[in-house]
């Protein structure tokens, strides 16, 4: 079987595929702290809860925005897996052309989500995808990755008006009853929730002038959901995109084969 590790600030998600069919997916939180024997135990757990055994697992591949927990992973792959993981990064082949001023910048998980978005849809797209922060990544009709944008996430945003305002509360992110609130809590819901429909579906449409066609917008991320009910700029919503597209960018790369 083949496991896929998406390590993100937040949370990292792990799925595990039995040829094509994704048959588990667990989400934990990302800390830095933690080491490969701590993150060994919480994944043995997940495992065994799921009757999934570590035996199964024929190859890893991971992607990761957050350096110093890749090489934590990448010990646990040797220690428990007794293999080194494939790890998305300069060198290894995803079928795509990155297009953009040094594309070792680009974040591996928005390469990862627009190489799964275009192999399902083949037509031009925009990616976005709700996570820490919020990224919009847009991919040509012929599959060339063109970039995209970056904004705070909702969390991020959220928290910031907590920590910044002192007679403000933390709330949780939900869509409010009605944006015309009548107290402390929904006003900041709806301030919230619709100033993100608002940017997503803004920036959305700033892109499809610039790329001068209507593209295909795909949604993933925990929010995305929640954001595309009331957003209309999103047109689909695929929760498992960036599993898919680990999975996808595995098959390329079975054998250890890589490119420049």
């Amino acid at each position: 079987m083949l496991l896929v590790i998406d390590i993100g600030n937040s949370n990292t998600v792990l799925g595990l595929y039995d040829g094509e069919t994704l048959i588990r997916n667990w989400r934990i939180t990302t800390d830095k702290t933690r080491t490969a024997d701590e993150y060994a135990i919480v994944i043995d757990r997940l495992f065994g809860l799921s009757g999934q055994s570590f035996a199964e697992v024929g190859d890893v591949i991971i992607s990761c925005v957050v350096p110093p927990v890749l090489e934590t992973f990448v010990q646990l792959c040797r220690s428990c897996f007794n293999q080194e993981p494939q790890v998305v990064g300069p060198g290894i082949r995803t079928g795509m052309p990155i297009l953009y001023d040094n594309p070792k910048e680009v974040g591996a998980d928005r390469i990862v989500n627009a190489v799964a978005a275009y192999e399902k849809y083949h037509r031009a797209l925009i990616v976005v995808d709700f996570g820490t922060a919020t990224t919009f990544d847009c991919i040509s009709a012929r599959g060339e990755y063109l970039g995209g944008a970056i904004a705070p996430g909702v969390a991020i945003s959220a928290e910031a008006l907590f920590m910044r305002a002192s007679k403000l509360p933390r709330v949780d992110i939900c869509r409010p009853p009605q944006v015309i609130a009548k107290n402390t809590v929904n006003s900041m819901q709806a301030g919230i929730f619709y100033g993100y429909v608002g940017l997503v579906d803004g920036i959305v449409a700033r892109m499809h002038r610039e790329l001068g066609q209507t593209a295909l917008v795909v949604a993933t991320g925990g929010l995305a959901p929640l954001v595309a009910a009331d957003s209309q700029g999103i047109d689909e919503v695929e929760p498992m995109l960036t599993l898919e597209g680990l999975k996808i960018i595995h098959h390329l790369n079975k054998g250890g084969k890589t490119v420049e």
